[in-house]
């Protein structure tokens, strides 16, 4: 994974675009913006979006255009922009269709221990970024890592992205980050989802953007790799995650004063 996707040639990593597929020149316009902050800070980028949300709180909430439409979308955004792509699956019969197309297949949260769903990433050969399950702790991952491992595969990142707790908003357990580094695999540390309450709004999620930031110097600081982040040019009216995306002109900030403390942290 380091040779392909050059996740070490920086300080840090950037995964970032947009929750959910809506349009392909948005994803096109997201991609460029961050493209460009991470070519001005030396950083490594990484285009994600979903082509379907699975797991939405209701059931009328907006999913994306679905597996075929989506991938001609992060295709053109791969192709245009010169970025590698990830996006989420859901099914064990979507890797194989997906990984033609993207760089990195991501294993959602809520599916972090489907053994069927890991292993089908798995024999794509394609990066495999498995997201933490906020059911699970960081020393249940190496489970995650070896069903990824035991289809002939060593290219699996883990991703933090906060733990349940008891008031309605997910919590960070930074020490799990060390946790997760000692099963030898990048992580990385989910900036938005991170500022989630779940289903806090009812019938969607509630969010604490204005958190990010904090959170993510603190996440760089205890080691990560690197950083996802979703962001949007008008956050409040996305079709998914409104409540924790960030405005394009709070991601510079918010990775050059991550990146500096990437330096300082790496010796750079």
């Amino acid at each position: 994974m380091q040779d392909l996707l050059h996740l070490d040639r920086s300080p840090l990593f950037v995964i970032a675009g947009p929750c959910v597929i809506e349009s392909a020149e948005q994803c096109l316009q997201i991609g460029r913006h961050v493209k460009g902050i991470c070519e001005r800070l030396g950083l490594t980028y990484i285009f994600k979006a979903s082509f379907d949300k699975a797991n939405r709180s209701s059931n009328a909430s907006f999913r994306g255009p679905g597996l075929t439409d989506g991938l001609v979308v992060l295709e053109r955004v791969k192709k245009d922009l010169a970025v590698p792509v990830l996006t989420d699956i859901h099914e064990p019969d979507q890797a194989a269709v997906a990984a033609k197309v993207v760089d990195v297949l991501q294993v959602p949260a809520f599916l972090a221990r489907q053994t069927d769903l890991l292993q089908a990433c798995g024999r794509t050969g394609k990066a495999v970024n498995v997201k933490k399950g906020q059911f699970m702790s960081p020393q249940e991952m190496a489970n995650a890592v070896e069903k990824v491992r035991s289809a002939g595969n060593d290219r699996v990142m883990l991703t933090e992205r906060g733990t349940f707790f008891g008031y309605n908003r997910l919590v960070n357990d930074f020490t799990g980050l060390a946790v997760m580094k000692g099963f030898g695999v990048p992580v990385v540390f989910d900036v938005t989802h991170s500022t989630q309450q779940p289903a806090g709004q009812g019938t969607s999620s509630g969010g604490n953007p204005h958190y990010s930031a904090m959170l993510a110097r603190a996440a760089v600081a205890a080691g990560v790799d690197g950083l996802f982040l979703e962001c949007h040019p008008d956050p409040r009216h996305a079709k998914s995650d409104a409540a924790t995306m960030l405005g394009l002109d709070e991601v510079e900030p918010l990775l050059t004063s991550c990146r500096q403390i990437a330096e300082l942290r790496k010796g750079w």
